[in-house]
Formats: C-alpha cells, structure tokens, sequence
C-alpha cells in the first residue's frame, strides 16, 4: 500500500506563515511529480503548486511570489512553505504524488487526507 501523509497545517494570522509536508511511504519503486492542491468550502479543489522529479515549479497565480514548492527526493517528501498568508488562503490543503507502485508495477496518481489551513484576519 501506499501512504501520503500531511502535516504542518493549522490557524495563523493574515501575514503569517505556514510550512506544510507530505510523505509518501508504502510500496513504491519511483516517484515522478508532486504537488499541492486545495479546497476551501463550497468550491472546486484547486491547483496550488507541482513539482517535477528535476525541481521544475508550477504555482497558481494566486500564489506565486507568496508560497515556494520543494521536494526531498531521499525522503520521498514535498513542502510547501506558504508565506504573506491571506483570509482566502484558508482551505484544506492536499498533497498528491505521481508514483509507480510496486506490487501493481503501475504508475497512478495518490492524494493525501487534507490538512486544514486556517488564515483570520
């Protein structure tokens, strides 16, 4: 099996900073991109920031300048460390990771449980 597990998450105030983490564990041969999404309350899940295996960054445009993707690919673990947080950044932020598992020998894409961001103002 596989596991994605986020942390870091919590209540800050607006203009403060948050670092969320994600590891992957379980069954797996190879990871290939990471990334970072999220869903505030009554909306869609949104794209926040990817990562490539290469460190190749993507952010949406509400966020860039404000929060940085990175990776760990030792640990198998991506962060993202969110800063100048503003009352709309409030959501349950996941990660997922592209990955091949091995007793399946196939590639698929795996979603952590969500972590919850609050930002007051």
């Amino acid at each position: 099996q596989v596991q994605l597990v986020e942390s870091g998450g919590g209540l800050v105030q607006a203009g403060g900073s948050l670092e969320l983490s994600c590891a992957a564990s379980g069954t797996i041969f190879s990871v290939n991109a990471m990334g970072w999404y999220r869903q505030a309350p009554g909306k869609q899940r949104e794209l926040v920031a990817t990562i490539t295996t290469g460190g190749t960054s993507n952010y949406a445009d509400s966020v860039k300048g404000r929060f940085t993707i990175s990776r760990d690919n030792a640990k198998k673990t991506v962060y993202l460390q969110m800063n100048s947080l503003k009352p709309e950044d409030t959501a349950v932020y996941y990660c997922n990771a592209d990955l091949f598992e091995s007793r399946s020998a196939l590639w698929n894409t795996y979603w952590g449980q969500g972590t919850q961001v609050t930002v007051s103002s």
